[in-house]
């Protein structure tokens, strides 16, 4: 019976949680609700044993499993929700993984060939990250800038941490605290495409935010 009643609680947990993602169309269920699920089972086989007698310990293992197992990937899911709201149209692609959101933000229309001074029509949607990032301020904001190939490494070198440090300027001159950041220049490293084309080379010219909870 106590197997049943936990068993019950996780589908019910599932199928409540279970949405319709509003960029496809399809059913699916958040990364975060099949974290809490995992920590709700977890839990409940722990409370199981610590209250074999009453039956009670299944029950109340479960739900605090689950408040353990949803942490993390709630904290991401509510951050990638609000992000992708209040960048869209603006040109910046939001990428999510299981551990951090990433922001990539197009050289075209951050700087100005061969600058590390931000476009001023770009001030807006970095205010919209700042908003997210102070919202929820329990993370790493890492900042990473990249240019294509053309000159030389070290001048590259140079320029794409100038425009990383810029960007991380920006940000905390928008109430986001310093300490929160690591900033590194990528010079033509990591390239998302072929630099060997003109669109190529746009595509690789960028700065991206890495969002990475702390544990």
């Amino acid at each position: 019976m106590k197997k049943f009643v936990t068993l019950c609680a996780l589908t019910g947990l599932l199928a409540a949680c279970t949405t319709t993602n509003p960029y496809t169309g399809q059913s699916q269920t958040s990364k975060a609700v099949w974290g809490t699920a995992i920590g709700a089972a977890t839990g409940a086989a722990t409370g199981a044993l610590v209250a074999k007698k009453s039956g009670t310990g299944a029950i109340v293992g479960g739900l605090a499993g689950a408040a353990v197992g949803g942490g993390v990937g709630y904290y991401l899911d509510v951050q990638e929700a609000e992000l992708r709201a209040e960048l869209a149209s603006t040109g910046v692609s939001v990428e999510r993984t299981d551990d951090s959101i990433r922001l990539i933000m197009p050289g075209n229309i951050t700087f100005k060939t061969d600058s590390a001074d931000i476009n001023a029509g770009f001030y807006a949607t970095l205010n919209s990250v700042a908003k997210v990032l102070n919202k929820y301020s329990n993370s790493t904001v890492m900042v990473m800038g990249f240019t294509d190939n053309t000159g030389s490494d070290a001048y590259n070198m140079t320029l794409s941490k100038q425009r990383a440090t810029a960007v991380a300027a920006y940000l905390q001159g928008q109430g986001v605290k310093s300490t929160r950041f690591e900033i590194m220049g990528m010079g033509p490293s990591n390239p998302i495409a072929s630099n060997a084309t003109a669109a190529g080379r746009q595509q690789n010219r960028r700065v991206e935010i890495k969002i990475i909870p702390n544990k």
